[in-house]
């Protein structure tokens, strides 16, 4: 059978050419995506700042990073990495099942 719900966790990276406010506008538009798709309640977002990348990405050495916790359904941890990846000041991103 199926699961029905799952515990998921992200982590993404924000370009440092974007300001303070805006990685903050951008996290807030993924917080808001999760609360839209997962279950009421269960959206923690939490930004850890700006930090030095351990390698290069995309020739930054720099970028902020944020942790978002959820719990959905299986097929929105999909579109959500796939909004990841259209949006231009994301430069990596990590999607995790926390369950297992």
């Amino acid at each position: 059978m199926a699961k029905l719900l799952a515990k998921y966790e992200t982590v993404f990276i924000i370009a440092p050419t974007l300001s303070e406010e805006d990685a903050a506008a951008v996290i807030e538009k993924f917080r808001a995506l999760a609360e839209q798709y997962a279950e009421p309640d269960t959206v923690v977002a939490d930004d850890w700042g700006k930090r030095r990348l351990a390698y290069e990405i995309n020739d930054f050495t720099e970028g902020y990073y944020a942790l978002i916790s959820f719990t959905s359904k299986p097929d929105f941890p999909a579109e959500l990495d796939r909004v990841f990846k259209i949006t231009d000041s994301i430069i990596r991103s990590l999607i995790v099942c926390k369950d297992e």
